[in-house]
């Protein structure tokens, strides 16, 4: 057995930002007092294993990096973004698919003048992600090669559609068939590239049409159709191995992943669900695990953004969202965008509230790393791809925590102290205690 705890503790004061403090040390027995909270780490009970944690290389995030900073900026930005040890390890990347509200300009991999179609998909190109999203990419696996890359479309390219551009419209059911096969290109191009695609969601938010940006509405039989009639059997046929992920939108409606999974043809296609933060509640997750034992959940959209003002606010959310997503079931925690600049782009936004990991001033080039990036690293720091989520106690709205147990058989125990005051924390880790005190809407993390 280890002899002490390392710590990292992060305070809403801001003094401290995911800080090592000195080693807790692990005793045989537990204390005495009684104003303590016990929390009880449990490795026997395993539940998900762990593919990893992050965010999003937009065209605006890979833009900055790779074209506003100089070269030693980029590269330290990018060690502290994906190393382990010099950073936050970072080792999730959800990568769009062609454009989103944060780019540079509006694409697709198909793009065709108006009234002309490409069925044989004979234009198909990513070079628009040659210039700087696949360099940023590459990169980041080059630091971190146990980053996982999941790709997520915000829209077909226009032809495909009822209104026959990227902002609105229906996929067009002529189109079910080229659409999936612009999926098997697209998977194949990537790989191409030196990006293994470790999974894709059909639809960014299906439940939602945009007005300034692509998207595009699916309905729950929508999707099962695309899936089970199309996707799903191009992916077999071209021997793809991604992992095919559905809904990729808010907890607060359920019955849409639900609606798919019902279908039994579609669902022996489907991997799990992909889940986003802006409606509903964390436990919707665990609705569907337990109506599908087999299906899996991965978290994968939360932007942090004005909204919910920095900083004890915000960093109070994050770290509520780092520990229930993962205590409902959630493979992965992932912010939105790595990086924007001073005005929250670049965007097609005519108003940008959101924010990224980190700001990139475009005029200065100054770096500022955003309260994200910390709430992030309590995770994404210390737990490994490939860990298990283990048992521990939790006190809802009070003390909240989540544990893991890596494969080099160190455990991790993430804690959110939820209210005003100090804490004095006991951790039973099933082989000694040890103590810790937590200032009021702090956050820690353990590892022994």
């Amino acid at each position: 057995m280890n002899q002490h705890a390392n710590v990292w503790l992060s305070t809403i004061d801001q003094q401290q930002k995911l800080q090592l403090q000195q080693p807790a040390v692990i005793v045989e027995t537990a204390a005495a007092h009684k104003a303590v909270k016990r929390i009880r780490v449990e490795a026997d009970k395993r539940y998900q294993e762990m593919d990893g944690f992050g965010a999003s290389f937009t065209d605006a995030s890979a833009y900055l990096v790779q074209r506003v900073l100089d070269g030693k900026s980029r590269r330290e930005v990018m060690k502290k973004l994906f190393d382990p040890e010099e950073g936050i390890g970072i080792s999730f990347l959800r990568q769009p698919m062609g454009a989103t509200d944060y780019t540079t300009e509006i694409y697709s991999y198909d793009d065709m003048p108006e009234g002309e179609e490409d069925f044989l998909l004979e234009h198909f190109s990513i070079d628009h992600d040659r210039d700087y999203v696949i360099p940023a990419v590459l990169e980041a696996l080059s630091i971190n090669p146990a980053i996982k890359v999941m790709a997520s479309p915000w829209s077909p390219p226009g032809w495909m559609k009822t209104s026959g551009h990227m902002i609105t419209g229906k996929l067009r059911p002529a189109c079910y068939g080229v659409y999936a096969q612009y999926f098997v290109k697209f998977v194949q191009a990537y790989e191409a590239a030196g990006i293994p695609i470790y999974a894709v969601s059909i639809q960014n938010e299906p439940g939602y049409e945009p007005k300034e940006y692509p998207g595009m509405l699916m309905t729950p039989q929508e999707e099962a159709e695309f899936i089970r009639n199309h996707l799903g059997p191009a992916f077999e046929k071209a021997g793809i191995q991604a992992k095919i992920l559905c809904y990729d939108h808010n907890w607060d409606v359920p019955q849409h992943p639900l609606g798919i999974l019902s279908d039994r043809e579609a669902a022996r296609y489907i991997a799990g669900v992909a889940w986003h933060v802006y409606g509903g509640e964390h436990e919707a997750m665990s609705q569907v695990k337990e109506a599908y034992p087999d299906k899996e959940a991965w978290f994968t959209e939360a932007s942090g953004g004005s909204w919910i003002p920095p900083f004890r606010t915000a960093f109070l959310d994050q770290m509520k969202h780092v520990i229930r997503t993962t205590r409902n079931w959630s493979k992965s925690v992932v912010w939105w965008n790595l990086a924007l600049d001073e005005r929250n782009g670049p965007t097609v936004l005519s108003n940008s509230t959101c924010r990224g990991l980190v700001q990139i001033n475009q005029a200065s080039g100054d770096v500022k790393y955003e309260l994200d990036y910390y709430t992030m690293g309590h995770i994404s720091k210390f737990v490994m791809p490939g860990a298990y989520r283990i048992g521990s106690t939790t006190f809802r709205d009070e003390l909240e925590t989540a544990a893991f147990l890596n494969r080099d058989g160190r455990t991790v125990l993430i804690l959110s102290n939820r209210t005003e005051q100090e804490q004095t924390v006991e951790i039973d880790t099933g082989k000694g205690f040890f103590a810790l005190t937590l200032p009021g809407g702090a956050a820690a993390t353990a590892k022994w």
